[in-house]
């Protein structure tokens, strides 16, 4: 494998990456090879035996980087994918004239994000950093060129209103390939993004396409991998709990690789700076284990000295955490796995899967339910404490309808009006925090806002189901309002200007965007009959006021 010394590790990728030559540092780990890997290992080591203290000068690490790499994008061609057709019936139910004609532009997107994959990555994979997969995808956009993992979810979920069910199928079919290959799915489509994994949604992309076709010889084809990656988040990704003399076993992010991610390399570098080398992997391990929550970075993974949520990006420690949304999300996976069981005639297996949900219902409840608070919250493994700060990921139980009584919902809905996070009118920010990164304040995600929207329309009351129709109109609102401005969907939206693209983090905002699309279209879908791209009612009453908040007197 001496292809990943040039992509993952090694001479080159540090003296080009620290020589800054690019914007980004995912630009370089990108390029294809001209030559072998051995050549290009070898011209190297010529050259920078023939430099000064063995480092290349930047004018003609440029020389090298002409000769022997080709500029990224070339493994690529564009692809329009033949199930595209122009009336999906879902536009038919969308009342609002102006979010209609939208809705036909975002549904207009799939073409320009599909790519396949050249049969050279196929042919030779030394040449190449990005993965082979077999069939064409829609990917997000921008930067971001190759198939990634849990964006795909909501892309799927849009093809299918799309009506391009070959297309979902592909994909799914791709991650399938990923799991025979690797026994889990990477992070996305890269031999550097090849150690961690990503929010495990492709048994839910199954049940989506399941749903949407009925197709169970795909299902039964599909359900040994479904199996194998579910293995893999319990055998890699868990940790025991003993908490009142009862162990309780939940999941986290962790990856066990204590170097730079090559993608972010100059990043990773600075910030590690003045620290012992065993403090340095630690960091890059807990970076990386940031990267394969999606959520990279936010104050949310933040640990400090002390042991409590505070500090910066230096005190990330994502794998001292159990977060709620992961576990949320695999007890989903839990009883959707036993349904699928179920559907395929046994009994046994979807018993057994039942029973995992059940014991997972219970640790959820023992270590991450709050019920003075009233939601669930990430639980610290250095201090065997909650975090009580505001992330919408604390309602993820109610997304995955994962609690087990139903006044945990109604006491759900009482924190999110008491939690200050529905002041916004352009969406619900990912913290209340601002700390720079993207994933805090005062950004809002397409992913975090439809988990929110969907686990309080399945809630019984009246309120729950206008509040969430009260959400999807201002999501709807921000996207419809930016694109009249740029022509454009973004990866993620600033809460505070209306119709004002995301910041902060590592890169500058993406535009494209596969989840954003995928989100927008699913709202129109389920909301098209009430929405409205003037937008008035989006405060009403379900939305609360702070008056009759009740807030704990340690958090006074």
């Amino acid at each position: 494998m001496n292809f990943s010394e040039i992509y993952c590790t090694g001479p080159i990728l540090h003296q080009v990456q620290t020589a800054k030559l690019f914007d980004d540092d995912k630009y370089f780990v990108d390029m294809k090879l001209r030559e072998t890997p051995n050549v290009v290992l070898a011209a190297f080591r010529n050259l920078s035996n023939d430099s000064a203290n063995n480092t290349v000068p930047p004018a003609k690490l440029q020389e090298f980087l002409s000769k022997y790499f080709e500029k990224p994008g070339t493994e690529f061609e564009s692809w329009t994918p033949p199930d595209w057709h122009t009336k999906p019936k879902f536009l038919g139910g969308i009342a609002d004239q102006q979010l209609r004609n939208w809705a036909a532009k975002i549904h207009n997107l799939w073409k320009s994000l599909g790519r396949k994959i050249r049969t050279g990555v196929k042919d030779h994979p030394e040449l190449y950093s990005q993965i082979y997969t077999p069939h064409p995808v829609v990917v997000p956009g921008g930067r971001f060129r190759e198939l990634y993992y849990w964006d795909s979810y909501w892309v799927i979920n849009g093809l299918l209103l799309s009506e391009m069910t070959d297309t979902a199928r592909g994909m799914i079919q791709n991650f399938l390939y990923l799991v025979n290959r690797y026994g889990f799915i990477p992070n996305g489509g890269r031999i550097y993004y090849e150690r961690r994994s990503q929010p495990p949604f492709l048994t839910l992309m199954m049940d989506s396409y399941y749903r949407a076709t009925m197709d169970k010889e795909f299902l039964r084809g599909a359900l040994p991998a479904l199996e194998q990656e579910y293995r893999f988040w319990m055998q890699n990704r868990s940790v025991a709990v003993t908490l009142n003399g009862t162990e309780h076993v939940l999941n986290r992010y962790h990856v066990p690789v204590g170097s730079p991610r090559p993608e972010s390399y100059t990043d990773d570098l600075e910030l590690a700076e003045g620290l012992t080398e065993d403090r340095k992997e630690q960091l890059w391990m807990e970076l990386k284990a940031g990267a394969e929550s999606g959520w990279d970075f936010t104050s949310r993974w933040y640990v400090d000295r002390d042991g409590h949520n505070n500090g910066t990006l230096g005190d990330t420690r994502t794998s001292q955490i159990l977060p709620t949304d992961l576990n949320a999300l695999l007890c989903l996976t839990e009883k959707t796995l036993a349904s699928f069981h179920r559907i395929l005639g046994d009994g046994d297996s979807a018993a057994q899967y039942d029973q995992a949900a059940a014991r997972r219902l219970e640790a959820i409840e023992s270590l991450l339910w709050d019920a003075e608070r009233g939601a669930w919250f990430d639980f610290n493994l250095v201090t065997h404490s909650k975090h009580f700060e505001f992330y919408p990921s604390n309602l993820a139980p109610l997304w995955a309808q994962c609690y087990s009584g139903p006044e945990m919902g109604e006491k759900a809905v009482q924190y999110l009006k008491c939690s200050g996070a529905l002041q916004f009118l352009n969406g619900v920010p990912t913290s209340l925090r601002e700390s720079g990164q993207q994933w805090d304040y005062p950004n809002a995600w397409p992913p975090l806002q439809h988990m929110l929207i969907e686990g309080l329309s399945k809630l019984p009351s009246e309120d729950a189901k206008q509040l969430a129709l009260d959400l999807a109109q201002r999501w709807i609102k921000t996207n419809w309002l930016a694109y009249m401005k740029y022509e454009a969907m973004f990866e993620k939206y600033d809460v505070n200007g209306d119709g004002k693209p995301g910041g902060g983090g590592e890169y500058e905002v993406q535009l494209g965007f596969g989840w954003t699309n995928g989100v927008a279209l699913q709202l129109l879908d389920q909301y098209g009959a009430n929405l409205t791209s003037g937008g008035t009612q989006v405060l009403s009453r379900a939305t609360g006021h702070l008056s009759h908040c009740h807030v704990p007197v340690n958090q006074r």
